[in-house]
C-alpha cells in the first residue's frame, strides 16, 4: 500500500484570526497540509450568519459560505481582548509559524498584540495582516464591503456605459477574495525568506492595491490605441483614442462600441457564451460559425461580411443588429449540449454557460476528481465540496476536514497541547473567555 504524502505545509501552523474578507488565505494554507487553527470569538464568528444555509435551516453551525471558506482547519473561540484570552494567545503564537489577520489597521497594535510584540515571543512568526487600504496612508481607516475596493480599484468601470451607472458583481466581494490569495502568496514569499535568513517579519497586503493591479494589467491590454486606419469612415467615428469608450446606443455614436456587443446568448435549454471577434483574428474564429450555420441554412447576413476586415469600430449599430438576427435565431434551435459537440466539429468558439446542476455533473470534474465528500457527523451526512485547488505530484494539497463547529476544538488545544487543566478550560468558558 502506498504511504500517504506529506504536505508541502505540514509542518507548520498557521493562527487564523481574519474575518470574512480573510478566510480564504487560512483554507489555502490548511490544503496544502498546515495546520490551521481558526480562532472566531466567544459565540461564533460573525462570518456564520451568512448565508445561504444547508437544508435552509438559518443556523451558524450551516452556513455554506462558512463551509465554503474554512475546510482544512481545526477552531476554537476565543476574546484575544482579555487578559487570559491574550495569555493563551501568546502560548499558542510561540508553537506557530503564521498569524493571519483581516482586522481595521492598527487594531492589533491596540489591544497590544502587534508584531512589535509578538516577534520577541517568536523570533521566526510570519504576520499577514490583510485589510481594505493597508496598515498606511489616509485610506487606511476607511472601511470596505468589497464594493468599496472595487470601485476605487476600477473593477467597476470596465462594466458600465452612459445610460446606466457601473455593475456590481453580486454575491461573496471579490475583491476580498483576490486580496486573500495575494495574502496567502506574500505568505509563502515570506516563508522562502525565513528559510534562507531565519527571519520572521510582518506582511501588509491591501486588498485597495490588488484589486487595482489586476484591473490596471486588464486596462492596458484593452486600451490599445487604434490602428492606423486610411478608411474614409475613420473620419466618421466618434473616438477619444480608445476603441474601448464608454458610449452605449444612447450615447450618440453612429458605430459600435465594442464594450456593448453581446456576448452571452440564450439557447433551447440556457445560455452560451460567444464574442463575434474583430481584428486580426476575427477571420480564424468567426468564420467556423458562419460555416456551421450555413450548413443549416441558417447565416443570413454573416456571410456577407468581410471579416479579414473586420473591425468593430467601423461597424455601425445597424449592422451588428444584422449580424445579431440570425446569431440569436441559431442558438434558440439547439441546446447547449448541442452547441458544445458542434463547437468542438467546426472549432467554432461557442461555450456553454454552466449552471451549479452542470457543474456538479461536468464530466472533466469529474475525471480529474474534483469533487470530494467530506463527512458531517453532527448532521449524519457526506456533502458535496470542491477539492484541492491543485494537483501536486509529490506533496499533494488535500481538503482534509469539514469545516470545525463552534470551539470544536476547544478542549483537544487547550488541554492535550497547552496543558491546561479541565477546569482552567470551564473556568474560562464561564468567565467568557472562550
Amino acid at each position: 500500500m502506498e504511504e500517504k504524502k506529506e504536505g508541502m505545509l505540514t509542518p507548520y501552523r498557521v493562527l487564523d484570526l481574519t474575518d470574512l474578507h480573510g478566510l480564504l488565505v487560512g483554507k489555502l494554507l490548511g490544503d496544502l497540509g498546515a495546520d490551521v487553527i481558526k480562532i472566531e470569538r466567544p459565540g461564533g464568528d460573525m462570518a456564520r450568519d451568512i448565508g445561504p444555509f444547508y437544508q435552509d435551516d438559518p443556523d451558524p453551525e450551516k452556513s455554506l459560505f462558512w463551509w465554503a471558506f474554512n475546510t482544512s482547519k481545526r477552531g476554537i473561540t476565543l476574546d484575544i481582548e482579555s487578559a487570559d484570552g491574550q495569555a493563551i494567545f501568546k502560548k499558542l503564537v510561540g508553537t506557530a509559524d503564521f498569524i493571519t489577520e483581516s482586522y481595521p489597521a492598527g487594531y492589533m497594535d491596540r489591544i497590544g498584540l502587534g508584531y512589535d510584540v509578538l516577534e520577541k515571543i517568536n523570533p521566526g512568526i510570519i504576520m499577514v495582516a490583510l485589510s481594505p487600504f493597508g496598515q498606511t496612508g489616509p485610506y487606511k481607516d476607511y472601511k470596505d464591503s468589497g464594493i468599496v475596493a472595487a470601485a476605487l480599484g476600477w473593477m467597476m468601470d470596465q462594466f458600465d456605459d452612459t445610460d446606466r451607472p457601473p455593475i456590481w458583481i453580486g454575491g461573496h466581494p471579490q475583491t476580498s477574495l483576490l486580496g486573500s490569495m495575494e495574502a496567502a502568496s506574500a505568505a509563502m514569499l515570506a516563508l522562502f525568506h525565513r528559510g534562507t535568513t531565519g527571519e520572521g517579519q510582518y506582511v501588509d497586503v491591501s486588498i485597495h492595491e490588488t484589486v487595482s493591479r489586476g484591473a490596471s494589467a486588464y486596462r492596458r491590454a484593452v486600451e490599445e490605441p487604434p490602428s492606423d486606419k486610411t478608411d474614409d469612415k475613420a473620419d466618421d467615428k466618434e473616438d477619444d483614442g480608445s476603441p474601448f469608450l464608454r458610449k452605449g446606443r444612447s450615447g450618440g455614436g453612429t458605430f459600435v462600441n465594442p464594450t456593448m456587443i453581446r456576448r452571452i446568448w440564450p439557447c433551447k435549454d440556457g445560455y452560451v457564451i460567444l464574442l463575434w471577434w474583430a481584428g486580426p483574428n476575427a477571420k480564424r474564429w468567426n468564420s467556423p460559425l458562419v460555416e456551421w450555420m450555413d450548413s443549416e441554412g441558417m447565416a443570413g447576413y454573416l456571410k456577407e461580411v468581410d471579416w479579414d476586415a473586420f473591425d468593430w469600430r467601423y461597424v455601425t449599430w445597424e449592422q451588428a443588429d444584422q449580424m445579431e438576427e440570425p446569431t440569436l435565431a441559431f442558438f434558440a434551435k439547439h441546446t447547449k449540449a448541442e452547441l458544445l459537440e458542434g463547437a468542438l466539429k467546426f472549432k467554432a468558439m461557442v461555450y456553454p454557460v454552466s449552471t451549479c446542476e452542470d457543474t456538479l455533473q461536468n464530466p472533466q470534474l469529474e475525471a480529474r476528481g474534483f469533487w470530494q465528500e467530506l463527512e458531517h457527523p453532527e448532521l449524519n451526512a457526506s456533502v458535496t465540496y470542491p477539492g484541492e485547488f491543485g494537483v501536486f505530484s509529490e506533496a499533494p494539497a488535500v481538503v482534509s476536514r469539514r469545516p470545525p463547529l463552534i470551539g470544536e476544538h476547544n478542549k483537544e488545544i487547550l488541554e492535550e497541547e497547552l496543558g491546561m487543566s479541565a477546569q482552567e478550560v470551564l473556568a474560562l468558558k464561564q468567565s467568557g473567555v472562550i
